[in-house]
């Protein structure tokens, strides 16, 4: 047991996109801003629909592909609630009218997905023929968990990515429902829809680069590593609704994702030692003796780092600057 049946894979990825694709017309077909009970609804729905998926991968593969799905698909939606973050910021600075902010989600999901297939299948081809390659992803995802250590900035790269397309077209100033296109005084012009959708699309690419590396750490099969991404971004939408303003109140989020990705780095270079090692370095034998790290330990990870920093950012909030300013004024 253990190994998928290539039929299996098919059936499932194929019913997998119709779900996706009915999802995608409803939102077309009724654009409007979701109730709380329906956001909780569909993403009950879509944990549901994983965890049965893990029951059936368990039913036909055995307890390692279940595993290393529930793994990776937890660790992938982790990730993609850093990807909330900036769909907030561009839906914000774009103003996007919220009866249109469903149909902006469901067009950066599906964008995100074309990115992690392509990214899914180049990282197999590369580590089938290159296993040393762990070691650029484990000190990639190293850096990159520094960096969201890092508050300050962040906004730039998203800023620098809104200039470059305005640079490139010819923008209006107002929405025209949820066309792309308008005519303002008789000449054809693009609207900040289409720019919503750019910036959006080129976000999700940035996220790919961070998340594909991270959970070839997890599984190297590509259906697997596909399957958890699909899951991880099928409730998305309905969690940007959700959380809402509560996401302002998660200051302390990134560092647990930063801790994850730190981790997750630690992992890939231990099997880059066990896998690609680097003989010729003096006392090199000394780190294969490290064990490699168990599914187990990874779930519990990402588990307790997402928890925590959810935790201490609803029990323990950052006092803002705009208080101590007012603290000042009134002792003034």
């Amino acid at each position: 047991m253990g190994e998928l049946h290539l039929g299996f894979e098919i059936a499932a990825l194929a019913v997998l996109v119709v779900l996706l694709l009915a999802d995608l017309l409803l939102v077309i077909k009724r654009p409007h801003v979701p109730s709380l009970k329906e956001c909780a609804g569909w993403i009950g729905f879509y944990v549901g629909l994983a965890l049965v998926f893990a029951v059936v991968l368990y039913l036909v593969g055995g307890m390692a592909p279940a595993s290393e799905f529930v793994t990776g698909w937890l660790l992938e939606y982790s990730l993609s609630v850093d990807n909330l973050f900036v769909f907030i910021v561009i839906m914000t600075k774009f103003a996007v009218p919220k009866k249109y902010q469903q149909e902006v989600l469901m067009v950066g999901i599906i964008i995100s997905l074309v990115a992690r297939a392509l990214f899914i299948l180049a990282g197999s081809v590369i580590i089938e023929h290159f296993v040393g390659v762990f070691y650029l992803f484990g000190l990639f995802l190293l850096w990159t968990a520094w960096k969201q250590t890092q508050e300050e900035g962040e906004d730039d790269g998203e800023s620098f990515i809104m200039r470059g397309v305005r640079k490139l077209f010819p923008v209006a100033q107002e929405y025209d429902g949820n066309k792309l296109r308008t005519r303002v005084n008789g000449k054809t012009m693009l609207t900040p829809m289409l720019m919503v959708f750019i910036t959006i699309g080129l976000t999700d690419v940035m996220f790919a680069l961070d998340s594909i590396p991270a959970i070839f750490a997890v599984t190297r099969n590509p259906f697997l590593v596909f399957t958890a991404n699909l899951f991880a971004l099928m409730g998305l939408r309905q969690l940007y609704f959700l959380l809402g303003g509560l996401m302002e109140r998660l200051a302390y989020l990134h560092y647990g994702i930063a801790i994850i990705l730190g981790f997750i780095g630690v992992k890939l270079l231990i099997h880059a030692i066990h896998e690609a090692p680097l003989h010729f370095i003096p006392g090199f034998e000394i780190l294969e003796k490290i064990p490699e790290v168990p599914i187990w330990l990874s779930l519990t990870v990402i588990v307790v780092s997402m928890a925590g920093a959810v935790a201490a950012s609803l029990l323990f909030p950052p006092r803002s600057s705009g208080s101590d300013e007012d603290a000042e004024i009134t002792q003034h």
